[in-house]
């Protein structure tokens, strides 16, 4: 029996079995910490030697019993994830045990390789390299920031995206950016936040630290409109250090049209808007929920969430035809600062039929040490991130093109029983809404 299985199966031989970095503890750190914490990327420390190991052993028995590291929100589900970073709980009690031993290194012969990172674009050349025309002063401290910066194509005619690159050039103040192609506005290169890019924008993913760039699966792509821009929706963190973030991004393009579409299904729809989101101060516990029952054949691929600081939990349930519950994501510890989008190691087929039961919820108390407000106060729905608002967002694909449309009229449909009778409840809704919610957006 390999000794990571027998200190896994039976925890009394820990005290008897030497635990060494080289056989034991390099292995986990290699696969799930490395690519951040590595020169040149956002972390704020290297782990890739022993030395690296040995001198913040502590910190790392910590912060792995927590939770809170590796940054991987995302509890087991019914369906596995492609690239998962987390440890299981035999893995958590090796750290805890090789700081009681005294961090022993063991045989350098049983040290595996060090990981490898491909130099420059992570997925390849792209297919078309673009750059910010004017950088953006990132102060050196102060609170977050939320900025839209714009890059022009002018791309005469229409493209399709299977991945997009991003390569900061302030890389330890981004946490989080958001993509979106946006009608073109000659001239503007930056705009004030939004969590929808633009007016009229089209959503094609996002960063967040600690991810790795993905290509869509072979036969899909999102379309890039003709003339349209990029807009990037950056989450800035103040270092201590004015840098000035002036990214380069690969997009890598499909060869031709997708044989069938994305389509993104939102429970809460909208982002909650439509949901009476009005979190009473010192809440530890206000919870929105909603449903909706797909029309057609579909298959997802891969599923998120979104919240602000106040987000607690998120969590979507597929109840299919047959009456089995399956869990397609659950988060029990949102944390704002780790956003990430979960691909799912093989496309998910859910019926027609089934239902898509999706709640959020968030701590408003003082109890939450993310409350950005002392003493709490009360929250609505607001583009801000010191406002609220939250929903599940699952990628689909429908299983025959031709049930796209009746996809799109049935959730467009869900959209509107919703609208209507929250804004005849309350028409302030419509201002809060208008400049960030365009006529037929999908969201």
């Amino acid at each position: 029996m390999r000794p990571l299985i027998a200190l896994a199966l039976i925890p009394a031989a820990f005290a008897a079995t030497p635990v060494t970095y080289t056989q034991h503890i390099a292995p986990l750190l290699f696969k799930n910490c490395a690519s951040c914490h590595r020169p040149g990327e956002a972390a704020p420390f290297s782990l890739l030697t022993f030395d690296d190991a040995k001198k913040r052993a502590k910190l790392l028995a910590a912060v792995t019993q927590s939770g809170y590291m590796p940054p991987w929100k995302a509890e087991p589900t019914s369906y596995a994830f492609q690239d998962e970073r987390r440890l299981n709980a035999a893995e958590k009690a090796l750290l805890q045990e090789w700081v009681k031993q005294g961090t022993p290194q063991g045989d350098p012969a049983k040290l595996p390789p060090a990981p490898r990172f491909t130099a420059g674009w992570q997925l390849g050349k792209p297919d078309l390299i673009v750059e910010m025309p004017a950088a953006f002063d990132v102060p050196a401290d102060g609170p977050d920031l939320y900025r839209n910066l714009v890059i022009p194509l002018n791309l005469p005619e229409q493209k399709y995206i299977r991945a997009i690159e991003l390569r900061p050039t302030a890389r330890k103040t981004v946490h989080h950016v958001l993509y979106f192609a946006s009608p073109s506005k000659p001239g503007e290169l930056i705009a004030t936040s939004s969590p929808m890019g633009r007016p009229g924008s089209t959503a094609l993913g996002g960063w967040a630290l600690g991810a790795m760039p993905h290509l869509l699966p072979e036969g899909l792509a999102l379309p890039l409109p003709a003339h349209t821009d990029l807009v990037f929706q950056y989450h800035f963190h103040p270092s201590g250090k004015a840098e000035k973030e002036k990214s380069v991004v690969g997009l890598y393009l499909a060869d031709k049209a997708p044989e069938r579409n994305l389509f993104s299904v939102q429970v809460p729809n909208s982002f909650g808007v439509f949901s009476h989101l009005d979190i009473p101060a010192g809440s530890p516990n206000f919870r929105i929920e909603d449903n909706y029952t797909l029309p057609v054949d579909v298959e997802a691929v891969s599923i998120g969430a979104h919240a602000h600081y106040l987000g607690k939990e998120m969590k979507m349930t597929a109840t299919l035809p047959t009456g089995e519950v399956k869990t397609l994501l659950w988060i029990k510890d949102w944390n704002f600062a780790w956003q990430d989008r979960y691909f799912f190691q093989e496309r998910v087929p859910l019926p027609k039929g089934t239902r898509l039961d999706a709640y959020v919820s968030w701590d408003n108390s003082e109890a939450n040490p993310n409350n950005p407000t002392r003493p709490p106060v009360r929250i609505q729905w607001g583009e801000e991130s010191s406002d609220e608002m939250g929903s599940v967002g699952l990628q689909v694909i429908p299983a025959q093109q031709t049930d796209y449309a009746a996809l799109k009229k049935s959730f467009d449909g869900y959209v509107r029983g919703r609208a209507v009778p929250a804004i005849m409840k309350d028409p302030t809704i419509l201002e809060r809404i208008r400049k960030h919610l365009p006529e037929g957006a999908n969201r």
